[in-house]
């Protein structure tokens, strides 16, 4: 299952070699993944940079070096938990302390192994869907017991839902889809990240079950399923 959810996630890479570039792009499409590519900072910078799991970033580059990237993403609550791993022709201690300083969750040395740059990808991929697991999970515990949208209310406690007060029939897999997607309004889910946050993780489930299921939680919360917006190429949200 954990590896169903690695596939197909958007991984950008950014170095001002043309070639490395490609070849990291191949190698990592052939582990399932969505590759973009970017030949400098300045041009990454352009990007729907929240739309990526993961950056590989180059360090030594043109006006806007890897290092000065990673901060302005850090500085940016928006970006500042997108995972980065470093890669450089730098060695020595203190360029890896100052990167890990700066905040990537890897390093990685030229010339690169393509079986280390795959094994490290898919180690920090884990790492940042398990701490985002459990940040919503932290999250719901620091509620008073409720979250209340307009009209949808959520009993934490007594995992039920109601809608403008009347109680919904939902099952488990619903309350939970439900609940995901009103703890974070305008954020846009991709079908893995809902699969991780609301299945189990040993049971095999196709993408097409998400949208099935979205289908019927619409309908479970009458006028408010129109708050489920689908973005095209991306995944689910809730907002009015």
């Amino acid at each position: 299952m954990k590896n169903q959810i690695l596939e197909h996630m958007k991984i950008l890479v950014i170095d001002d070699e043309q070639d490395l570039c490609e070849i990291l792009k191949y190698n990592l499409e052939t582990e399932g993944y969505e590759v973009v590519t970017a030949n400098s900072a300045e041009e990454a910078l352009q990007m729907p940079l929240h739309n990526f799991a993961l950056i590989l970033l180059d360090v030594m580059m043109g006006e806007i070096s890897g290092f000065q990237m990673a901060r302005k993403m850090k500085d940016d609550p928006k970006l500042a938990n997108i995972p980065i791993i470093f890669i450089t022709a730098l060695y020595g201690e203190d360029n890896l302390v100052r990167g890990l300083n700066i905040g990537a969750d890897d390093y990685i040395t030229k010339p690169l192994s393509m079986k280390e740059v795959k094994a490290r990808v898919k180690a920090v991929l884990r790492r940042s869907i398990q701490s985002a697991a459990q940040h919503v999970e932290e999250s719901a515990e620091k509620s008073e017991g409720k979250i209340c949208y307009e009209g949808i209310t959520l009993d934490l406690n007594a995992k039920a839902a109601t809608v403008d007060g009347q109680v919904l029939a939902l099952t488990k897999l619903e309350y939970e889809l439900l609940l995901l997607l009103v703890q974070h309004p305008g954020k846009v889910f991709t079908r893995e990240n809902i699969l991780m946050h609301c299945w189990p993780q040993d049971v095999f489930v196709m993408d097409r079950t998400v949208d099935v299921n979205i289908t019927r939680l619409r309908k479970k919360i009458g006028s408010y399923g129109k708050y489920i917006k689908t973005r095209v190429g991306y995944g689910y949200c809730f907002e009015k």
